[in-house]
C-alpha cells in the first residue's frame, strides 16, 4: 500500500463514526411537526403546501403570518410552515401570476394581503388533482394502522419442544 493510501486510511479511522456525524449535523431531529415525517413530506414535495395557500388565498384577502396560523390549525399542527418558507412561497406564488399582494397601508411597510388571480385558481385545481390521491393514500394507510391496532392479533403458542 502506498504512502498517499496509508494517510487516507488514517484520516478515515480518525474520523467520528456515521452516526456522531449525523448528530452532530442535526440528521434525525425533528424540523418541527410534522418535519421528519416520510406522510407530511410527502405530501409537502407533492405541492400540499402550495395548495393550502392558494385555498387559503381563495377565500379572502389573508397575509403571511395568517396563513402560517391557519395552515397549523387547519393541520391540527402536522405541518409546520415558518416564515423562511412562508414568504418565498408567497414572492413565488405572486411571480408566477397566481397571487396578487397589496400592501395594506401603501405607504409605509406593512401586512401585504394577497389575493388569487385566475391563474391561480386553475393551480389550485391542478394541484388538488395531483394531491388528492396521496391525501387517500395516507388515510387508507392510517385506516389499516388504527384497524390493526384495535383488533389485536391471535397469541399464537409455540408448542414446547421434547
Amino acid at each position: 500500500m502506498g504512502r498517499g493510501s496509508k494517510r487516507t486510511s488514517d484520516a478515515v479511522a480518525e474520523t467520528a463514526s456515521l452516526d456522531e456525524a449525523a448528530a452532530a449535523a442535526g440528521a434525525g431531529a425533528r424540523k418541527g411537526p410534522g418535519g421528519a415525517d416520510p406522510l407530511i413530506g410527502d405530501l409537502r414535495r407533492g405541492g400540499l403546501l402550495q395548495l393550502l395557500v392558494l385555498h387559503l388565498v381563495a377565500q379572502g384577502p389573508t397575509y403571511g403570518n395568517q396563513l402560517m396560523e391557519r395552515i397549523g390549525r387547519l393541520t391540527a399542527g402536522a405541518v409546520a410552515v415558518n416564515p423562511n418558507t412562508m414568504y418565498p412561497l408567497l414572492r413565488t406564488l405572486e411571480a408566477d401570476g397566481c397571487i396578487r399582494g397589496e400592501w395594506e397601508h401603501p405607504e409605509r411597510r406593512s401586512r401585504r394581503f394577497y389575493r388569487i388571480t385566475e391563474k391561480g385558481e386553475r393551480a389550485r385545481e391542478d394541484l388538488a388533482e395531483k394531491v388528492e390521491p396521496r391525501l387517500d393514500a395516507i388515510a387508507h394507510g392510517i385506516d389499516l394502522i388504527r384497524a390493526e391496532l384495535r383488533d389485536p392479533a391471535p397469541v399464537h403458542h409455540e408448542a414446547p419442544t421434547p
